[in-house]
């Protein structure tokens, strides 16, 4: 029973995989959508700027200029989230399946937690939706939910198994849950980051993506990001706070400058330092951006260099064999 569960469960990620590289293909078709609305739109003032005696740099700025537009939903967008949900419906029952085949909570090494980190991922975006209007991200969270897994299951897959004593823990189900959450809401906060990076070089008069006219203003992506770092930062302070409880009671002490410890209080830094950042107001725009991003980078690195190439008490956060 707990080989077919298994294989069931490793079906599904492929069927995942699969299904959410169709709505990354939807997306971009939908992206090439929004950039040929923005031509459209964009060359009748062009020409009218140059009809009214303006060089070809000033028809070029007045296009620039042209407040931008909210696209309705194409035929392609309405796939790709269609798409998007079917993806992830089948994700979350890789991972229920993957739970009930080894019999505890299915986040205890690395392809389990980049299972569960990708499904958090699409759930903020999805979630994100009720609030605000993000599908202009669903190239960039869908491609990077589809990259993940599909290196995690190529490449750090190991069959189900025992936990080791020291994961034999209720802070098991507490810690590591609250700290793939956090990385969901990273993730979408990084890519409204580098869609606030990018809007703000097309809105300086610099040559910018057909398609950014489409997407909000530079302060109103900066806005969103923020609110998403925000509850991942608290997210994140907890996770930490919550290992330092979960290594006094498995190793005695509550700090141990273990590689993993250190770097998890590195990203608290990072993005101690985006808060701090968006409070003082030198410090709004871009630099918060690439705080952001830059935070995002740092969980990435946190969860393979760190699990691959570093030793000591995380070791079994990487690949059990």
């Amino acid at each position: 029973m707990t080989e077919t569960l298994s294989a069931y469960s490793l079906v599904a990620i492929y069927s995942a995989i699969a299904v959410y590289a169709m709505a990354f293909i939807a997306f971009v078709l939908d992206l090439s959508r929004r950039a040929a609305m923005s031509q459209a739109v964009a060359a009748p003032a062009a020409a009218v700027s140059r009809a009214q005696g303006g060089s070809t740099l000033v028809a070029e700025k007045a296009t620039r200029e042209i407040p931008a537009t909210t696209p309705g939903a194409g035929r392609a967008q309405r796939v790709a989230v269609a798409l998007t949900v079917l993806a992830w419906i089948i994700h979350i029952a890789s991972i229920v399946l993957r739970g009930l085949a080894a019999g505890h909570v299915p986040w205890s090494n690395m392809f389990e937690f980049a299972a569960l980190g990708t499904a958090f991922m699409i759930g903020v975006f999805l979630v994100v939706q009720v609030w605000r209007d993000v599908r202009f991200l669903g190239a960039y969270i869908t491609g990077l939910a589809a990259l993940l897994l599909g290196v995690a299951s190529v490449n750090f897959y190991v069959p189900v198994s025992p936990l080791p004593p020291a994961l034999q823990s209720i802070w098991l189900y507490i810690h590591v849950f609250v700290a793939t959450l956090a990385t969901g809401f990273f993730a979408v906060g990084g890519g409204l980051s580098i869609a606030q990076l990018l809007q703000s070089r097309r809105e300086s008069g610099k040559t910018g993506l057909r398609f950014l006219r489409t997407f909000p203003a530079s302060d109103k992506l900066e806005q969103m990001a923020n609110r998403l770092v925000i509850v991942g930062f608290a997210l994140w302070t907890f996770t930490l706070m919550a290992g330092a409880i979960w290594a006094e009671r498995a190793w005695g002490r509550y700090w141990g400058w273990d590689t993993k410890e250190v770097w998890t209080f590195i990203i608290w830094v990072v993005f101690a330092g985006y808060v701090h950042a968006r409070a003082t107001r030198g410090w709004r725009g871009n630099p918060s951006a690439w705080l952001a991003i830059i935070g995002f980078a740092a969980v990435l690195f946190n969860f393979t260099v760190v699990n691959l190439f570093f030793s000591g008490h995380h070791a079994y956060s990487g690949l059990i064999k």
